[in-house]
């Protein structure tokens, strides 16, 4: 992943609401929401949704598919996970025990994040 893409992506995340949204459709993956139930599940007028939604579909962290006259929004799980290991990916590069440290102190349930073979020695 380039920098400017996962800039884009946490610009797409920094606001409230479409951090919000994004976990909502994390939790109903994969098969995502409809435009009115995220309204109703996030307690904000369509107006103001679709605002949100323009935003992060543009990043790419949601997928948009048009079901009638409905339109259903997906998070993209794999772009998620992308943007995990890029965050994670150089940690403590050069002290692989440091990184282990820093895992094991985190509140992230093991497992969650991927092992590196010089993270799980």
């Amino acid at each position: 992943m380039e920098t400017k893409e996962a800039s884009k992506i946490f610009e797409a995340l920094s606001s409230d609401v479409r951090l919000d949204l994004f976990r909502l459709l994390v939790k109903n993956a994969p098969d995502g929401l409809v435009a009115g139930d995220i309204a109703k599940h996030l307690d904000i007028p369509s107006t103001n949704l679709s605002f949100h939604l323009k935003a992060i579909v543009q990043s790419g962290l949601v997928d948009v598919e048009r079901e009638g006259r409905f339109m259903r929004y997906k998070a993209s799980i794999p772009l998620m996970l992308d943007i995990v290991a890029y965050l994670t990916d150089e940690c403590c590069a050069n002290d692989p025990e440091q990184c282990q440290r820093y895992r094991n102190a985190s509140h992230v349930e093991p497992g969650i994040l991927p092992d590196k073979p010089s993270c799980s020695d």
